[in-house]
């Protein structure tokens, strides 16, 4: 499914392999591995891939039918939960760390809340049917 959705999306944006792959930081060789099946991406890489076609990860891996990529309306709510975490000094040292810059801290949490909205606590995503 993965390898059927990359490379129609990325067809979709008129985008070659060389253009994706450096849209994503890799080589041409990697994106034509992803679009045969050869090799899978990383969960990171993944996010990348889905950033870069404009489309959700969910319709990568075939959770959804809907290319589309829509954004939450209220990620501005997310940013703010976000930055409310920061300012607890409890949680900044575990959102943190010390590694990584305040804003990009942000983005991190504000792209954790987003992806668990609609989640029970302690809910976890469903993996995917193999089909």
């Amino acid at each position: 499914m993965l390898s059927v959705r990359m490379k129609a999306a990325r067809k979709a944006h008129k985008l070659t392999q060389e253009q994706l792959a450096i849209k994503v930081k890799t080589t041409k060789g990697t994106i034509s591995n992803y679009e045969n099946g050869h090799s899978t991406p990383s969960n990171e890489m993944l996010v990348d891939l889905a950033d870069a076609l404009n489309t959700s990860i969910d319709y990568l891996l075939g959770r959804t039918e809907n290319p589309e990529f829509n954004p939450v309306n209220n990620s501005d709510d997310y940013r703010e939960k976000a930055k409310q975490i920061l300012e607890d000094s409890n949680k900044q040292i575990a959102a943190r760390d010390g590694e990584i810059s305040e804003s990009e801290a942000l983005e991190r949490i504000a792209r954790i809340l987003e992806k668990q909205k609609g989640r029970l606590p302690g809910q976890r995503q469903p993996r995917p049917r193999k089909k």
